[in-house]
């Protein structure tokens, strides 16, 4: 029996050590607009191999825009090597916050984003980051195209109506 009890708090403690590395799955909510990340530790684990794995699942099939935005302790970023889903982003950091930018990206039940976060810890004794990932549909939804038909409509009979008053 106490054979069986170490064995399940080995279990638990390796899986607990699991969760403060910088690798994480992140389940998206898609009725949000922004979803939140995270990953402080006292261990070797963040960064390791100068990269995390963050993979976000839960996005529905289709094309999205996609922006990150972290803030670090004790960390460097590698804006040129963090990619997400295999594309280099755009880089639209300041000296505190790394923003990135993906356009376009496609999307699909299966298969996650997969953010590769690079970088390189300067201070192992504060080392963490915090960031969000806002997706926004890069595909219209049906009623813009209504409202821009609808806008050049009026625009037509405005110009015609204007013709012939000439």
């Amino acid at each position: 029996m106490k054979l069986k009890n170490f064995a399940v708090a080995s279990l638990l403690a390796a899986t607990s050590a699991a969760a403060f590395a910088g690798d994480q799955t992140v389940v998206l909510d898609l009725s949000k607009n922004i979803n939140y990340f995270d990953a402080s530790t006292e261990t070797s684990a963040l960064l390791s191999g100068g990269s995390d794995v963050i993979s976000f699942i839960g996005a529905t099939p289709g094309k999205y825009d996609v922006t990150i935005t972290i803030s670090g302790q004790g960390i460097k970023f590698d804006g040129e090597a963090t990619t997400l889903n295999g594309v280099a982003a755009e880089d639209f950091s300041t000296l505190y916050t790394k923003k990135y930018s993906f356009i376009g990206l496609d999307a699909s039940a299966s298969a996650p984003f997969v953010l590769n976060l690079a970088g390189e810890i300067k201070d192992f004794k504060v080392a963490g980051y915090s960031g969000e990932i806002t997706i926004t549909s890069a595909v219209p939804e049906p009623t813009t195209y209504g409202m821009l038909l609808g806008g050049l409509g009026i625009m037509g009979f405005l110009a015609r109506r204007k013709s012939k008053q000439a």
